[in-house]
């Protein structure tokens, strides 16, 4: 869950709930009103409620970078994102046949817009929150249009991108050749008022990479042998690409990634080049996924990796509307961090060299060569994995997911996710130090002893947290840098269990032990290199 700090995590990022941008023209009901429009029950009732995990400091830092938008800013956007969701799902299933789209709007997208083809639905629409726009085109009427596009082959020869553009309520076809692409739109047959061309010299390209060598670290205090989503994995003799998520198909337990990526039957190692396993299916063209099934030594986790960005918890699959904050991690040649984006539109169709893959999701975010099969997730929930994109992150580029839904369907597999009895059955017990103690609601401490350690060598601290309570606690691990205390490592799950793992340089180090949420007991376990 997403929380206000308010100076207790010393040189750390600070995050906060507020926002300084200027109110939607549409004010809120509140959330009982909202509910009650919406007709939701027991703790749906709440669409404020946060259901995922934190962010981790380095995805914050990234969505700041990336969307240039300030902590505070980028804290609000994912706020607003958990708090509108639920609505936009609602109002979906409440319109029907006359739903046109749904996206998020304004700086911190505070605004929920949702597109009908009927004014009769603009009350029920504005009761629950959003703000209503009537349009000409239903979502479904745009996909068949879209799909007469797609039967002519020779607008895919001539265009390299047709999506459905919601907020403009046409099929979108990107083209360097407008000419030749009216004519292919005429072939087909659908109403010209349905389609827009825009001139673009966008040539999207897979993203596999060749290089034999990858520059990964493995995120500190993690098993060599643990598969989180972002390492890399090769798949062949020299083929490298990213490990999405992780997922099971009855007892056996894999991965997903990119289908380009390998053939079924070929041989994969992980990123420290031991046998991992087999790629078991693969699809592309037409889709862009494969499942690749781990031999006994690997085990995979909810989470997505990074080497210094943090380490994220995988909740769940659920669908984010469009104007959603999405970040990805992966392997490249220019090493592994969070990049951040919005997702701008769905079931684009993308013509690469290689052939055609239909029904991806449009993003604003950038990727490296080696991101092929990278995990995109928004607020904790899985949205997809990289098959390919355009530009770069130097000069800014598109990227292109195939939906996370679609590859547990084709190939009926189960997304391992987190869940509350997995970290509530750890225990702390076994560190060589070990403190007691008690938190009160939204108390902070430092230990051991209210101070700090010293540390004559480079080596890794590890520290455990359990709380004999079920409120939430925190714990993060710092560093004194000169007369400053900086955040090194966190772990702040929705749990009153919490693990973390650094290696670092000689120096002074601290816990913070932070309760966000309830009070008692907690003990401390940590090593000291």
């Amino acid at each position: 869950m997403f929380r206000t700090r308010a100076g207790a995590l010393g040189g750390c990022l600070a995050v906060t709930v507020l926002t300084a941008v200027t109110a939607p023209a549409l004010t809120a009901p509140p959330a009982q009103a909202v509910s009650a429009a919406l007709g939701m029950k027991g703790p749906e009732r709440d669409p404020s409620a946060l259901s995922a995990g934190k962010p981790p400091l380095g995805m914050l830092a990234a969505i700041h970078r990336d969307l240039g938008l300030t902590e505070e800013q980028a804290q609000s956007h994912l706020l607003n994102e958990s708090r509108l969701s639920p609505i936009a799902v609602r109002l979906r299933e409440r319109l029907g046949d006359r739903f046109a789209g749904s996206w998020l709007q304004g700086p911190v997208g505070q605004t929920l817009v949702v597109a009908t083809t009927s004014r009769a639905d603009t009350a029920q629409i504005t009761a629950a929150g959003a703000r209503p726009l009537v349009v000409a085109r239903s979502l479904a009427r745009l996909r068949a249009v879209k799909e007469k596009l797609a039967a002519q082959p020779a607008l895919s020869a001539v265009s390299s991108v047709r999506y459905i553009d919601a907020k403009t309520n046409k099929v979108v076809i990107s083209s360097s050749t407008p000419k030749a692409t009216t004519s292919s739109i005429k072939a087909a047959g659908v109403a010209p008022a349905a389609v827009r061309v825009a001139l673009s010299a966008e040539r999207p390209r897979l993203l596999q990479a060749s290089t034999p060598t990858d520059p990964q670290t493995y995120p500190p205090g993690v098993p060599p042998t643990d598969l989180l989503g972002g390492q890399a994995y090769y798949a062949g003799a020299a083929t490298r690409c990213s490990v999405g998520f992780a997922v099971t198909k009855g007892v056996q337990k894999g991965f997903v990634s990119a289908g380009h990526c390998g053939a079924p039957g070929t041989a994969t190692v992980g990123f420290n080049r031991l046998a991992q396993g087999s790629v078991q299916a693969s699809t592309f063209p037409g889709g862009d996924h494969s499942w690749v099934a781990l031999n006994d030594s690997w085990i995979p986790r909810p989470l997505v990796g990074n080497d210094s960005g943090g380490i994220m918890y995988v909740y769940g699959s659920r669908e984010s509307i469009e104007g959603s904050v999405v970040c990805l991690a992966g392997s490249s040649i220019a090493g592994r961090d969070w990049h951040c984006g919005i997702i701008t539109q769905r079931e684009a169709d993308v013509t690469y060299p290689e052939g055609v893959v239909e029904r991806l999701i449009r993003t604003s975010a950038c990727a490296h060569p080696g991101n092929a099969g990278a995990a995109m997730l928004s607020i904790g929930q899985a949205q997809g994995i990289v098959s390919g994109g355009s530009g770069s992150c130097e000069t800014g580029g598109v990227t292109y997911v195939q939906p996370i839904n679609d590859i547990l369907t084709a190939h009926d597999l189960t997304l391992v996710t987190y869940t509350k009895t997995q970290a509530s059955t750890g225990s702390c017990n076994g560190y060589p130090n070990s403190i007691t103690g008690s938190l009160s609601n939204g108390q902070t401490v430092y230990q051991p002893g209210g101070l700090s350690y010293r540390t004559s060598v480079t080596g890794s601290h590890y520290g455990c947290l359990e709380a004999n309570t079920t409120g939430d606690f925190d714990l993060h691990l710092q560093r004194l840098n000169g007369s400053t205390w900086s955040t090194v490592a966190v772990s702040q799950t929705p749990s009153p269990f919490e693990e973390l793992g650094y290696v670092g340089p000689p120096g002074v180090y601290r816990y913070l032990l932070l309760s966000f949420k309830g009070s008692g007991p907690y003990t401390l376990g940590y090593t000291t290199p």
